[in-house]
Parts: structure tokens; C-alpha cells; sequence
């Protein structure tokens, strides 16, 4: 139900009034005590868009679970995206006790077994040569130490992105990122940080209809001859709404930026490790990045981490401060995304994404045939998305706004993005019978609408 890194109220493209939706839901759902607490939350922490006031308050989750003070169950399709494993797994809990009672903190200039073990780990999992890495508190931070070893290695300072991208809310992040809601009001962003459009069909400036003829990946290599100067191209491999670039994509834009000497990064924070039916999401298409970030999941759906991954030739930063932040060798952090990892591989949970996606898929296909307002299914693994629209094509985003809280009415949790588009991304190890239950709330919820209408 969160924007990304928002909160659970969807941003929407200024055709309904959220303040006021969110007022009915909770007028209709919360009791006098949990509306205290949200009055009390409102009082104490600074607001901003996505964020503050919230919606609810939580007292508990566990597997696909949310539950709140009032003691409802509602099934996470949203979580942030970091309960890939679900919120609680036993062998996370188990690790990170064990991390917490043996050795809580690691001072910087110093190493552990635990900051050992997971960067070995990731090393042998990852695709190709990308042998080091970094780790920092959260994805943001990991683009940034991303961006200053593709300076370091290039001696250029530009970056190329894509228009409506998401690659964290810190200053630096947002001005590689294209969404308006982080860029607006914030004044000068990060010098030379250039964008082109995304490959999206429904929002293409080189009208390509809804096959895509890769006029957008020309379009970098025409900034990169024009610029001369890009140290990186940045982009997230497949988005997190549900934007899935066509299979030749990746392919084109890695030859463009070996022709041009420029790095490509790549930015899997919100689905790498198995999400998208893979262990990572580039695997899909083929290529190997010059770095790739990861984060969200890698902490089991309780602790903060992202990792930076790069080629072991980029190891040039000795003299630098890349990151130096105070928690990148946190060993309780490190024992959870170690047993994170392992619990993805011995329940084989990206293959199990790919089945469970092309089953639930095929279900959100049928739920189309029904209801004419949901546009298009998009899906890889278990990252899914229903762009919604009315009749005449234009994006309903009231509408969307409805189905969620009709759906969170039913105990079905998830994030509206783009203002128009329901995107479900339940844990990888979520029982059948749960996604089943998730279509039947959304057929329900879809109906209710629709009967309303009429």
C-alpha cells in the first residue's frame, strides 16, 4: 500500500482527495483508542507526503501477516518490499539473537565473522565478476557509494537515469531519481544528472504503441555521444510498479555503455534476491552490471541493509571514504541477511516466485476478463501490477484509490503507484491458498465498485 518508501496512502494524480478517503476509512475501521495513537504519532513526528499522519497502527506481523492494536489480520502484498522471507522467519530471529548476544556492535577499522561470511556469500551468488561489495544502512546509501566509485573509476561526474525512477530519498538519490513528488521544491539537485525516458510503453515520447522498438535505448547512446562525459547509466533492472522493459533492453544499453566508456548500474533494492524469479533480477536478461545494489529484503523483513556489489577491478577506493558509515559491518545485521539468504536458497523461494507468479498471473488475467477498469497485467516472478482505466484510457486514480481501501476493508494490504496502479508483491514463501484469497478480495472489491457505479 505504500508508495516505495511511503506510507500506506497511494499518491494519486490529484482526482481525489486523499485526506478526506483516508478520513472515512479510518472514521469506519478504528476505535477510539487507536485513533488516539495516530492523533499521538501525528503530534511527535515531523508530517511529510507518504509518511505522516498514518494511516493505522500496527502491533504485530508475522509470515504474509500484518495485524493491528484492534487485532485485524490484513495479507501484506506491499511490505516495503523487504519480506521476501515474510516478517519473523524462525532461522532470521535465531540468527540475529544469537549475532546480538555474541557480539552487538562492530567499531569501524575492525571486522567480524558475520561481515566475513555475508560478503563471501554474496560474492559466490552473484552474477559474473561482482566479487566486492559494500554494505550500508539502506538503499540510498548504497546508490551514493555507487555513484562516487563510478566517478572515481571514469574521472566523470555525470550520471544518466531514467524519468520516473526511484533510487532513494536522500538529496543525491532524488536528483538521480524521476519522480516529481521527491524532486519538487528541493531546489539545485546533484550537478550533471541527466534523464531520459524510461521504456514504457503507456508513458512513451516516441509513440511506439505497445510494442516497444527500443527507440528509448537509442536515446541513451544519443546522450552519451552528446555528453561525452557520463560516468554512469542508473537504472532499476525492472521497476517496482511494474514497469517490465522489454527482453533486448538491458542487452542494448550494456553494449551502448561499453561503446562510451561509461558504468552501468543497476538497482535491484526492491527485488532483487529471488523476487522477481530469480536470485537477481538481471539474470533475466542476461547481462552483468558493472555494480549492482541491493537492500530491503536483505535484512529478512526486520533489519536495515543494502549492499553495493561491483567488478573486482573497481576496487579503487583505498584512498576514499565510499561510504564509512557507522553500522556497515553491523554483525546483527550481517547474522539476518546471511540467514536470509539461506533461507532463499534452501526453500528455494526464486523459483517458487516464478511458479507462484505465473500461477497468480494467469489469475489476475482472469480478474481482467471481469472487470474492464483494470487496463493491462504486468508481472515477473511475484512483482505484479494492475494499471487501471476508464473507458476513455484515461488513468483512473479515484478508482484505484477505492479498490484499496475496499481491499484493506477485506484484509488485503498493498501500494497504489504512478496514481493509478495496484502493484502486488506478496513474501515469496506466502502459502497458495493466500493468493488465492488475494483475488478473491480483489474480485470482491472490484464488484463493490462497480455495483456502486451503476
Amino acid at each position: 500500500m505504500k508508495n516505495h518508501e511511503g506510507s500506506a496512502v497511494p499518491q494519486s494524480e490529484g482526482d481525489v482527495n486523499l485526506s478526506s478517503a483516508r478520513a472515512v476509512w479510518q472514521r469506519e475501521h478504528l476505535n477510539e483508542e487507536t485513533r488516539q495513537l495516530l492523533e499521538e504519532d501525528a503530534r511527535w513526528f515531523l508530517h511529510q507526503s507518504l509518511s505522516s499522519p498514518c494511516l493505522n497502527v500496527l502491533s504485530g506481523c508475522e509470515g504474509s501477516f500484518l495485524i493491528d492494536t484492534q487485532g485485524r489480520r490484513y495479507l501484506d502484498f506491499h511490505g516495503n518490499n523487504v519480506h521476501q522471507v515474510g516478517f519473523g522467519h524462525p532461522r532470521v530471529k535465531e540468527a540475529a539473537a544469537e549475532a546480538m548476544g555474541q557480539l552487538p556492535f562492530c567499531t569501524r577499522r575492525y571486522t567480524n565473522r558475520y561481515a566475513i561470511a555475508l560478503a563471501r556469500k554474496l560474492a559466490g551468488i552473484s552474477p559474473g565478476n561482482l566479487n566486492k561489495c559494500l554494505f550500508a544502512p539502506g538503499g540510498a546509501e548504497a546508490i551514493s557509494m555507487a555513484i562516487k566509485l563510478a566517478r572515481l573509476a571514469t574521472g566523470r561526474f555525470k550520471t544518466i537515469s531514467l524519468w520516473d525512477s526511484f533510487h532513494g530519498a536522500t538529496l543525491d538519490t532524488i536528483s538521480l531519481g524521476g519522480e516529481l513528488l521527491f524532486r519538487g521544491g528541493m531546489g539545485p539537485l546533484l550537478p550533471g544528472a541527466e534523464h531520459v525516458p524510461p521504456p514504457e510503453p503507456q508513458r512513451c515520447p516516441f509513440h511506439c504503441g505497445q510494442s516497444c522498438t527500443l527507440q528509448c535505448a537509442d536515446y541513451v547512446e544519443y546522450v552519451l555521444q552528446r555528453e561525452g562525459d557520463v560516468a554512469a547509466v542508473v537504472a532499476e533492472t525492472v521497476r517496482s510498479t511494474g514497469t517490465i522493459p522489454p527482453q533486448d533492453y538491458w542487452r542494448r544499453i550494456r553494449s551502448i555503455c561499453d561503446r562510451y566508456g561509461a558504468l552501468l548500474i543497476l538497482d535491484e533494492i526492491p527485488h532483487g534476491l529471488g523476487r522477481t524469479g530469480s536470485m537477481f533480477t538481471c539474470e533475466h536478461y542476461g547481462v552483468v552490471p558493472d555494480m549492482l545494489v541491493i537492500g530491503k529484503g536483505l535484512g529478512g523483513g526486520s533489519l536495515p541493509l543494502a549492499a553495493l556489489l561491483a567488478r573486482e577491478d573497481l576496487d579503487m577506493g583505498g584512498q576514499h571514504a565510499l561510504g564509512h558509515f557507522t553500522h556497515e559491518k553491523n554483525p546483527v545485521l550481517c547474522a539476518a541477511a546471511l540467514a536470509t539468504i539461506e533461507v532463499i536458497e534452501t526453500e528455494e523461494l526464486p523459483a517458487r516466485a516464478a511458479r507462484l507468479g505465473t500461477r497468480f498471473l494467469g489469475q489476475l488475467l482472469e480478474l481482467q476478463h471481469r472487470h474492464s477498469l483494470i487496463g493491462d497485467v504486468r508481472g515477473l516472478g511475484l512483482l505484479t501490477a494492475l494499471p487501471l482505466r476508464r473507458p476513455d484510457g484515461s488513468p483512473a486514480g479515484a478508482e484505484a484509490e477505492k479498490i484499496m481501501y475496499a481491499a484493506l476493508s477485506r484484509g488485503l494490504s498493498f501500494k497504489t503507484a504512478m496514481g493509478n496502479t495496484i502493484v502486488l508483491t506478496p513474501p515469496l514463501n506466502i502459502e497458495e491458498e493466500h493468493l488465492n484469497t488475494a483475488v478473491e478480495i480483489l474480485d470482491a472489491s472490484f464488484s463493490e465498485l462497480q455495483q456502486a457505479g451503476q
